[in-house]
């Protein structure tokens, strides 16, 4: 896109933002108490794949609908999926559009991204928060797409989901995990973790803090979560379960963002931290930042530690193979005892 495009494009999204963010004009100040639970998926349910962040390739593309098919689903998309737009698919406005016109389809059972990448976050404020509320169904991805579970669940009440995107491995792991939650719902469904070699786990499950927690999990990738502290789209961290996980980013930066959250007191009233797997988040030996560096786990160990709080690190969700399908907002139990996050109630009716 030519720069003075693209200087209009930032300047008409910023005034549009200004003018009608319904966070910023208030409309959504004393959002209902409840949430909503979307109804379960069922075979043969028509999934729409959207593009909220970064663009996708016509290969990514064919990808995201074979994997939604062979899952037993039927798939739509709009004529923006595969718009262009510098690094985003399309316009903030386009992209929210988009989102805005799955929730109102009443054809379209499900919602998954085809991929996060970056962008999310600026569409937040032209989301339609009153249509998502009253036009419950899953929203479904994971990474960038922290910051849509964060709004959604904030402004529209509306649990969402942290799973795979369209172009995501579909592990038979994740597969299971994926039906488990969100097609045949089960009440204290014990959330076990993968053993498989390929989930980038050189860790496994470690207990950084002993206990047993309760309550609402809420997270998702920890770059986003920080990037969303002082915002509208900040929320109560009060009595949650804390679920984070990262990739690509060196000790020291796991550091920053995890300094970031004690400073601001995230952690402070917190239930407890779940872990997933922090893939390739070690010091790059080929080019690294610092000639001396602390380990991704002597960094986790040192900020999260002595909170108080139970906290464990390697469960299966994050930037690898086999992922859980997390519900944003249900009532979690997490128990260092056994290492594991159980779901105490189906985020699905």
């Amino acid at each position: 896109m030519k720069r003075r495009n693209f200087i209009k494009t930032i300047s008409t999204a910023t005034l549009a933002a200004s003018v009608s963010s319904p966070a910023i004009n208030g409309d959504f100040s004393s959002p209902v108490k409840s949430l909503i639970k979307p109804s379960r998926l069922k075979k043969d349910d028509k999934i729409a794949i959207v593009t909220p962040g970064s663009y996708i390739t016509e290969e990514e593309k064919e990808e995201s609908i074979d994997n939604l098919y062979k899952l037993g689903f039927r798939v739509t998309y709009s004529d923006r999926l595969m718009q262009k737009n510098g690094y985003f698919s399309a316009t903030d406005e386009e992209r929210a559009a988009d989102v805005n016109e799955m929730f109102k389809r009443d054809d379209v059972k499900g919602i998954m991204c085809a991929r996060g990448g970056y962008g999310c976050a600026r569409i937040l404020p032209f989301l339609d928060y009153h249509l998502i509320r009253d036009n419950p169904k899953p929203l479904i991805g994971f990474s960038d797409i922290t910051a849509l579970h964060y709004a959604i669940y904030k402004f529209s009440r509306l649990i969402t989901f942290h799973g795979p995107v369209g172009v995501s491995t579909f592990s038979r792991f994740s597969v299971n995990n994926f039906n488990d939650v969100l097609i045949e719902p089960k009440d204290n469904l014990e959330l076990v973790n993968s053993l498989n070699d390929n989930n980038y786990n050189p860790y496994g499950i470690s207990t950084i803090a002993e206990g047993v927690a309760d309550g609402e999990l809420i997270g998702g990738n920890l770059s986003i979560v920080t990037s969303l502290i002082g915002t509208d789209y900040d929320i109560d961290y009060t009595g949650k379960i804390i679920f984070l996980e990262e990739f690509m980013e060196e000790p020291y930066r796991i550091d920053r963002m995890l300094t970031q959250m004690v400073q601001a007191s995230k952690f402070k009233s917190a239930a407890g931290v779940a872990l997933g797997v922090f893939k390739m988040c070690e010091s790059d030996k080929t080019n690294p930042s610092f000639k001396n560096s602390f380990t991704l786990m002597e960094v986790l160990k040192d900020r999260l530690g002595n909170l108080g709080i139970p906290v464990v690190y390697g469960l299966s969700f994050g930037h690898v193979v086999d992922k859980f399908t997390l519900p944003f907002g249900v009532r979690a139990e997490l128990n260092t005892e056994t290492n594991q996050l159980k779901l105490l109630e189906p985020g699905v009716i």
